[in-house]
């Protein structure tokens, strides 16, 4: 009635084989969903990117115009030099204060978030699933029992 040791081997065999496809298979529909999120991703900033490049020679052709006006508008109270002094603090100090901002801002964006997501409720299952039970291993008999005393 019990299992010979040969059909015990074969299903094991199986088991392993079908853990294994399984296996293969999770890793590679993570390494698919990583491709496919980074390319999302790198779409959606060059987009956000290329409206950035279409409205900067706008920006900058107004921005010059209006620090002459400041400049000229002080120079009467500061002379030239020192209202061009004055538009060129301003500029440093909002200069410096947007690229900071915008450093944090890039620094708070995570890539690939559904990825890391769906490999880390993986590696959480399977770190849950239950070990496999352990042979009985034989004990080693004391010497008065192997020879018979």
């Amino acid at each position: 009635m019990g299992l010979s040791t040969e059909e015990t081997e074969r299903g094991l065999t199986t088991l392993v084989g079908r853990m294994t496809d399984g296996f293969s298979r999770l890793v590679s529909q993570h390494l698919a969903l990583a491709r496919v999120e980074l390319m999302e991703d790198a779409r959606t900033m060059g987009s956000d990117a290329a409206r950035i490049a279409a409205f900067v020679p706008f920006v900058l052709v107004g921005y010059v115009f209006m620090c002459a006006a400041l400049s000229v508008f002080l120079a009467t109270w500061l002379g030239w030099a020192g209202s061009l002094a004055a538009v060129g603090a301003l500029n440093l100090v909002g200069g410096g204060l947007g690229i900071a901002r915008s450093a944090m801002r890039l620094k708070s964006h995570r890539l690939m978030d559904d990825t890391t997501e769906e490999l880390e409720r993986s590696v959480a299952v399977l770190a849950q699933a239950p070990a496999p039970v352990a042979r009985p291993q034989a004990t080693a008999l004391p010497p008065e029992a192997r020879h018979g005393r």
